[in-house]
């Protein structure tokens, strides 16, 4: 496993994406597979950078784990923000028109649908969100 320690700053969502593109091309990730995952990388990243913290300021450590069978990467990001569940809301209704619909969560349903897994936990004070996608 890497570790990856910045500041939940959206300035610093090149380096973590830099970070994780690095293991990803390590293990041979194909190129498509590469930008699903910047994709929701970008999504959970700036989530934490704009509401983890409120007004102040705080650490997001980002963990990316390659596993052999099957081909695959689990990304982890924690912070010890306020405690907020993305998966405990309910999926926006996308049968609705954009005006119909309730403001936010596509960004967390996108994320889902993309992903093969996710999975939060809030365990010592901190918010844990896992990520997986196989890589074959």
């Amino acid at each position: 496993m890497k570790e990856l320690i910045v500041e939940a700053d959206r300035m610093n969502l090149p380096q973590v994406q830099m970070f994780i593109d690095e293991q990803l091309e390590e293990a041979g990730c194909p190129m498509l597979t590469q930008t699903t995952i910047d994709i929701a990388v970008e999504e959970l990243f700036v989530n934490i950078a704009n509401y983890a913290y409120g007004d102040g300021n705080g650490k997001a450590v980002v963990q990316v784990s390659v596993h052999e069978e099957p081909l695959s990467v689990e990304i982890t990001f924690i912070d010890n923000g306020v405690q907020y569940d993305p998966l405990a809301k309910a999926d926006p209704d996308t049968t609705l028109s954009a005006m119909q619909r309730q403001i936010g969560g596509l960004g967390i349903f996108m994320v889902k649908k993309i992903m093969d897994d996710i999975c939060y936990e809030y365990k010592d004070g901190k918010n844990i969100l896992t990520i997986k996608k196989n890589l074959n």
